[in-house]
């Protein structure tokens, strides 16, 4: 027996297709109905399905009256804000391609993405940092307004058509712009059941901010397409708040980071009452934390693994719940095998790589103007994950972790080149190397190991980081080493940097 999962390709997507009127589909039945509310502990702004489908289709008339046309790309500098899905949704709803960003990012990290993807238009929320450009730029005196403007029609078409396009960390070091196709929400069906255990009567809170990716797929994309409630925190609210937002609100499920639930869990947890299980993805959750949410709750977490090339594809669920130490199974309807050096799939409980077959819908159509960094990720037709695994008899995946030097950082991937490249010309610095490195159990952090004549200043180059890079992407330590560890080739062994912080 090999480890190959395969019990039937999921329904095809219907053509012609639009993603943002599959998403809102279900909501015109019910328009009375709450689709969204940002919860605080002193109230909550709602948003009703009649409300939230008019604004969407209200921006998309705006877009198009600004002078864009279909297939325009437009880049997304917004902030934590209803904005940012109402314009992701209403980009889409005209044709347009949106590049969601995190507000994070500095002018700096901004740059080379229009220079790269040249966007028609940019999106830019106040304080959102931007460089100075020549490319049209609308603020929020423009896109709030917007929402009252007549409809746009749905822009339809080939399902395999560009519909969006998100940043992600490569392992070369340079962001990579992974094109996603109008089916990739059509994906989305297979976690339903297959993760989330999610039903229209359901009201899902997701502790994230709007302008994060797995927010806007799991706490708000895919809610709304079930017709269920979305419930998003109010910009601000601390960590320590939230279970009092949950039992206030009556959620049904709760979706966050490991490391949120790690941080709740230092505090007193209320009774939920209407809490049935919590979501967990962006890195790997342990044992220890999903015992202690059990213990204090009386409700299991269930885990998921995807990434930004594809749709979460490997979970655990509460119609199928997995071995404690496992990472999921391949929900119904995915094709996953563990792959061996010569692309076959190795015997069961042998250690490879997690791969996705190219069949699979919510599969990227490529990275965006880079088809030879496309066709190294796969080997025949397996999209190579680059995450190890083994599978047994059962289909679950046990997660062995990444097979290069791929950083975690809070539920973001991050590459080590990227940080090294923009930190290596700081005053006094001869080389630099990168890695995470564990603090305790499930929680690691980013450290910068340096090489240089004399220590450095830690308050200099954690402010130079600063104006260099998203917060996420910051070394939280600095560390001053004799040489670099490198192989017989002179190549840089960044796993080695952790025996560093060991001694």
């Amino acid at each position: 027996m090999v480890s190959l999962f395969d019990e039937g390709a999921y329904a095809p997507c219907p053509a012609p297709f639009n993603l943002a009127a599959h998403v809102l589909e279900a909501g015109h039945a019910t328009p009375d109905k709450i689709a969204l509310a940002i919860v605080k502990p002193t109230g909550a702004e709602r948003w009703s399905y009649h409300r939230l489908i008019a604004a969407v289709r209200g921006t998309a008339t705006g877009l198009l009256e600004a002078g864009l046309a279909p297939g325009d790309i437009v880049l997304m500098r917004l902030g934590n804000t209803v904005d940012f899905p109402i314009a992701y949704l209403g980009a889409i709803a005209a044709g347009l391609v949106p590049v969601p960003t995190s507000s994070q990012l500095t002018a700096r990290e901004v740059a080379p993405m229009l220079d790269h993807l040249k966007p028609a238009a940019i999106l830019r929320g106040e304080g959102v940092a931007s460089p100075d450009t020549e490319i049209p730029v609308f603020g929020p005196e423009s896109f709030e307004a917007w929402h009252a403007l007549p409809p746009a029609p749905w822009h339809v078409g080939d399902p395999e058509r560009l519909a969006y396009i998100i940043y992600t960390s490569g392992t070369s070091g340079f962001p990579r712009a992974v094109g996603h196709a109008h089916r990739a929400i059509w994906a989305r069906q297979m976690m339903m059941e297959g993760w989330y255990g999610l039903h229209p009567s359901d009201r899902l809170l997701h502790a994230g901010a709007f302008n994060w990716t797995y927010t806007l797929g799991t706490g708000l994309m895919d809610p709304w397409t079930m017709g269920a409630t979305a419930l998003i925190p109010a910009a601000g609210i601390d960590p320590a708040q939230l279970p009092l937002l949950l039992k206030r609100n009556d959620a049904t499920i709760f979706a966050a980071a490991p490391g949120v639930y790690r941080k709740l869990l230092k505090y007193p947890l209320p009774p939920m009452p209407k809490l049935r299980h919590g979501l967990a993805a962006g890195e790997k959750l342990t044992a220890t934390t999903r015992d202690a949410w059990r213990e204090a709750t009386g409700n299991e977490i269930y885990e998921a693994f995807g990434m930004s090339e594809c749709s979460t594809f490997i979970s655990s669920a509460p119609a199928h719940p997995c071995d404690a130490d496992m990472l999921g199974r391949p929900q119904a309807g995915r094709r996953v095998a563990i792959l061996g050096e010569d692309g076959a799939p190795v015997p069961l409980n042998e250690p490879g790589t997690i791969a996705v077959h190219r069949s699979d819908p919510g599969l990227m159509l490529g990275y965006v103007g880079a088809p030879e960094d496309t066709a190294q990720r796969f080997i025949g037709d397996w999209f190579l994950t680059g995450d190890q695994g083994c599978m047994d008899e059962d289909g679950q995946i046990r997660y062995l972790g990444r097979g290069d030097d791929m950083m975690n950082a809070g539920g973001y991937r991050v590459s080590p080149i990227e940080v090294e490249a923009a930190l290596a010309d700081l005053p006094g610095i001869t080389e630099i190397g990168v890695t995470d490195v564990a603090v305790k159990e499930g929680v690691s952090v980013i450290a910068a190991f340096y090489v240089a004549e004399e220590e450095l200043d830690e308050t200099m180059l954690a402010a130079r980081a600063a104006e260099r890079l998203a917060r996420y992407k910051q070394p939280r330590a600095y560390l001053r080493i004799d040489a670099l560890p490198r192989n017989a080739n002179g190549k840089l062994i960044r796993k080695a940097l952790k025996d560093h912080a060991i001694s």
